[in-house]
C-alpha cells in the first residue's frame, strides 16, 4: 500500500467510525470539496499536510491520530 491509499483509507474509516459522509467533512473541516474528492479518487497523488491538518482539526483528532493506525505504521520506507 502507498501512502495516499492509506491516507484515503483513513479518511474513509474516521468518516465510517463517526458516522458523517465525506460531504458533511467538508463542511467540518472547511476544506473544499474538490480537494478531498482529488484525495479520495487518486487524482492527488501528494496530498499536503496542511490538508490532511484541517481535515483532522474538523474531525477534532490530532494529526498524530491520523497516523497512528496500523496501515501507516506497516507501509515501506520508500527511501532507505
Amino acid at each position: 500500500m502507498q501512502i495516499l491509499e492509506a491516507v484515503k483509507k483513513r479518511i474513509l474509516e474516521l468518516c465510517e467510525e463517526r458516522e458523517i459522509t465525506v460531504n458533511h467533512l467538508y463542511d467540518l473541516s472547511g476544506m473544499p470539496a474538490s480537494t478531498v474528492k482529488s484525495i479520495l479518487n487518486g487524482k492527488s497523488r501528494d496530498p499536503q499536510i496542511s490538508t490532511i491538518v484541517k481535515l483532522c482539526d474538523g474531525l477534532d483528532i490530532t494529526i498524530a491520530d491520523f497516523f497512528n493506525t496500523e496501515t501507516f505504521r506497516s507501509l515501506e520506507q520508500e527511501i532507505k
